[in-house]
Formats: structure tokens, sequence, C-alpha cells
């Protein structure tokens, strides 16, 4: 029995040194990355930039970020075409950036990174298809990340992403994706009105068929980018590789709807029920595709999604859920084009028993996002007051933002141009508060569980859509 005492003694002596030496090994690596906001200190990798995103990361400059960055990527245009939109930053007359981009082109470009390692954030913009294990990889490296949507395209990969965000706790590093619409102006204050009771209410339940809170955006394939036409590569158009757009550009919608209608609520997966789902094509004859790619003919792994010489493309989708009781609706449409004078479009409404907030982006506004207050079951000279006092209130963090009364029940916000600064500039407005989160060394604690519960709504949603 002694000799048995002594074995076990030592057992547990073993044990505790190896729990022990683990722990201090996971707190050293966690204050390795720790962030200071000292000048230089966060130096960028570059993976793999397909998509034009990327380089809206690096279209400012950062006192935070080292200007040499590391790009890893497949040889071929898709890289090449990222490196002319940074010389392009580079070289405008105004306001012009100095990046340095060091880079690495090669079939082992992510094995080449991780090796090397001669930065400590990772940001990705590109082809979707191997994504979500690039970013757990990644993390599990002990690299940073900041990732444009989407983080996953598939329900079969969704665990891989929970997993992703266990391991950046447990390595003390921050998986982010980048949410530019948050940014947008009239989404901004459509959000503090919706907090106001005395104006809004409370936000009603809604049906399917007359949502409590609806988010629709409308985007086209052939577009302007920085005063140029975007050129698409085309995996872009394979669903396979991009996603569908239930699962794409419906990130932001999904995104939105739980920021807006729970602001920093803590949510799970369990709040969340599909009522029902849908997808469809948009059709590309061969001179659209050409004109948006450059490219002849279809490439191989496209024909399967070629009927006759059109290309029918599944980036439409609609997801209608509840989320926590709430209904709630998100749908993402792609044309080819826009009207003369258009560009991507966005609408919005949450109902509230007070009134109904609404965003509105047509002809009529000139394809300029306009929201919109219209008073319901409510006595209007009395709304109209409580309302005047709301925007008198806001005006203090936007100053210039007034209210207009343009019909019996209903008003438009007035917002001052400053404010609209395009979808373009909130990449950089994103990028800074993941600098800040950095230094934080933490993100805001309803972040990760509500990415988590976003990813898990669009791939069930595109579950859904296919049965």
């Amino acid at each position: 029995m002694k000799h048995l005492s002594t074995a076990a003694v030592a057992l547990v002596i073993l044990f505790s040194a190896c729990s022990g030496g683990s722990q201090k090994s996971t707190e050293t690596e966690k204050e390795k990355n720790r962030f200071t906001g000292a000048k230089d200190e966060v130096k960028i990798m570059t993976l793999d930039p397909g998509h034009f995103h990327a380089a809206l990361v690096q279209k400012s400059m950062y006192d935070q970020v080292d200007s040499v960055v590391n790009v890893y990527a497949p040889d071929g245009e898709d890289v090449v075409d990222h490196l002319k939109r940074i010389e392009g930053f580079n070289t405008r007359e105004e306001n012009p950036t100095s990046w340095e981009e060091k880079v690495y082109k090669g079939a082992d470009f992510f094995e080449k990174m991780i090796a090397e390692k001669p930065g400590n954030v990772m940001v990705t913009a590109g082809n979707n298809a191997k994504k979500t294990d690039y970013i757990f990889k990644t993390i599990d490296a002990g690299i940073n990340v900041l990732a444009d949507k989407p983080m996953v395209i598939t329900p079969e990969e969704f665990p891989k992403l929970e997993k992703a965000f266990r391991v950046a706790e447990e390595k003390g590093v921050l998986l982010y994706d980048i949410m530019t619409e948050r940014h947008e102006i009239t989404t901004l204050i459509q959000r503090e009105l919706s907090q106001l009771p005395e104006v809004f209410g409370t936000l009603q339940l809604g049906t399917e068929e007359k949502p409590a809170i609806t988010k629709e955006s409308v985007h086209h394939f052939f577009k302007y980018v920085s005063g140029n036409p975007l050129k698409r590569p085309a995996w872009f158009f394979d669903t396979k590789q991009q996603g569908e757009g239930i699962v794409d550009v419906n990130t932001h919608l999904v995104d939105l709807i739980q920021w807006e209608a729970f602001p920093e609520v803590i949510l799970s997966k369990e709040d969340v029920e599909i009522v029902s789902a849908r997808r469809w094509t948009t059709d590309l004859t061969p001179e659209m595709f050409k004109k948006v790619t450059y490219l002849d003919e279809y490439p191989e792994y496209l024909k399967k999604d070629v009927d006759g010489d059109i290309l029918k493309v599944y980036s439409n989708g609609e997801i209608n859920y509840r989320l926590k009781g709430i209904h709630a609706k998100a749908s993402v449409i792609w044309n080819f084009v826009a009207p003369e004078g258009a560009g991507d479009t966005h609408y919005s409404i949450m109902r509230g028993t007070k009134c109904n907030l609404e965003i509105v982006q047509g002809e009529k506004e000139g394809y300029k996002p306009q929201l919109y207050i219209e008073a319901t079951e409510v006595d209007p000279m009395e709304f109209a007051g409580s309302l005047n006092n709301a925007v008198t209130g806001l005006a203090e963090t936007y100053p210039g933002i007034s209210v207009e009364k343009i019909g019996d029940k209903k008003w438009v916000m007035n917002i001052p141009d400053k404010y609209k600064v395009g979808h373009e500039a909130h990449f950089g407005q994103v990028t800074e508060k993941y600098l800040q989160y950095l230094i934080d060394g933490k993100l805001p604690e309803w972040e990760v569980p509500n990415m988590i519960v976003k990813y898990y709504t669009t791939t069930e949603g595109l579950k859904a859509a296919r049965q």
C-alpha cells in the first residue's frame, strides 16, 4: 500500500507539473498576442486576395499597422488585380497610401504563410471554397483573423467555424468578420430610433407575410469600384467557390437584423427558427459573362450550371425566420447591371408599436438611402412632439441631422452629406474598430456568440432552401 501511495503521489506531482506547464504555455501565448496600439505593431498578411474587398482594407493607412504587407496567394490574375488596386491607392493624387507589398506566389501559399508567419493579423477576402478551413488553421497557429464575409458557405463546414471561435478564445486571438453595413448612416439612425420607446414603442412580433423586420439587398455583377469597372474572377459565379447568395450577401442582412432588433443581446442558436427559405438563379448570357470577366468562354467548372449557352447562378435567396419569437426576413437579389445612376441598393423596415422605420433607396430617392418615419396607432400631434425631441437628442451625436414632415403621419430624416461616406470607406471604419479590439484584447461579449448565430442562420437557411 505504501508503495502504491508513493506512486500515486508521483503521478499527481507529474500531472500537476504538466498541467501547470500547459497553462503557463497558454498564458505565454496569449501574452505574445497582446497589442498596445504602438506604431506599426500590427503586421498584416493578406491571404489569396481574390475579392476586391481585400484591397479596400488598405484604402487608408493606419498608424498601428506596418506599411509592409505580406501577400500569400496562388499565381494568377486574382493576385495581379489585387496588387494593381493597391498600386492605385499608392499612386492616387489625393491622400496616396504607401503600402509595400511583399508577395509569395505558389500552390503552397497557405502552408508558406503558416510556416513563415511574418505577421500577426491575417486578412482574407477571396475564394470561399476553403475559407473556413483557412480561418481555422490560421487561428490554430495563433494568428488573428479579419475576414470578409462569408466565413462559411455550407452547413457541413459550420461546425468547423464554431470550433475556430473556441480555439481563438484558447489562443487569445481575435476572429472577426467585416460587417461594413453597420456603419451606413441611415441604418445607424434607424437603430437609434428603434431603441426609443417614446418614438418606436416596441418591435412587433410580425408574421411570415408581414415580418417585424425586413432587410432586402440588390447587388449587381457589373459595377464600378474606385471609379473603375470591376473585373470579377470567373470563380465568383461558381456557388461551390463563392457560395450562394443566401449565405453570401445575406450575411450582412442577418447581421443587421440581430444588431438592430437585439442590440448587444447575447443570442444562441436556439433563438433561431427557420420558417421558410427559397433560392433562384440570375441568368447570364455569354456576352454578359465576358463583359464582367473578360473571358470568351465559360471555364470547365461552370459548365455544370450552363443551360444551352445561359449561365444560371444561384445568387438570389430569401430566409424567413423567427429570432427570439420575432418574425424576420432577409433577402438578396443579384442583377447584372444597375439602372442608370443607380448602384447596389438596400431596403429595410422595422415595424414598431408606434411607428415604422423604413429605409428606401429607389428612383424617387435618387438611389440614395432615405430613412422615413411613419406613425401608426398613435396621435400624430403627440407623436410629432416625441419625434422632434428624439431627433434633437440624436443631433448631439450626429450634429446637423433633422426631421421633416412630408405627410399627415410621415416624416423623412435629413442627413448631412458628411455622414454619407460610402461603402468603400466603411472598410476603413471596420478596420479601425478591429484595431481597437486588438488593443482591448477582446471583442464585445455579444459579438462571438452572435457571429455564430448569424452563420447558423444563413447555413440553415440554405439547407431549408435546397429541400
